[in-house]
């Protein structure tokens, strides 16, 4: 996400709370996965919860653009 993106969101998120939801899931699901990549090693149930959270964070952050699409 580039500056003039981060900015469009940050103006927008106090009055679209569709918006803000997605931008507060994204970031929670952000510092899940950080907890997970900062482990020396994943067993196989992590992993497949690093794909999910990565899937996620994509899915949402997908929708986020094409809000900020309309936005622009």
């Amino acid at each position: 996400m580039d500056e003039h993106d981060e900015a469009l969101l940050q103006r927008h998120l106090k009055y679209n709370p569709e918006l803000k939801e997605l931008w507060d899931n994204h970031l929670k699901l952000e510092q899940k996965l950080k907890k997970l990549i900062q482990k020396p090693y994943l067993n196989t149930e992590e992993k497949l919860e690093k794909k999910r959270l990565q899937l996620q964070k994509l899915k949402g952050k997908t929708k986020i653009e094409v809000i900020l699409e309309r936005l622009r």
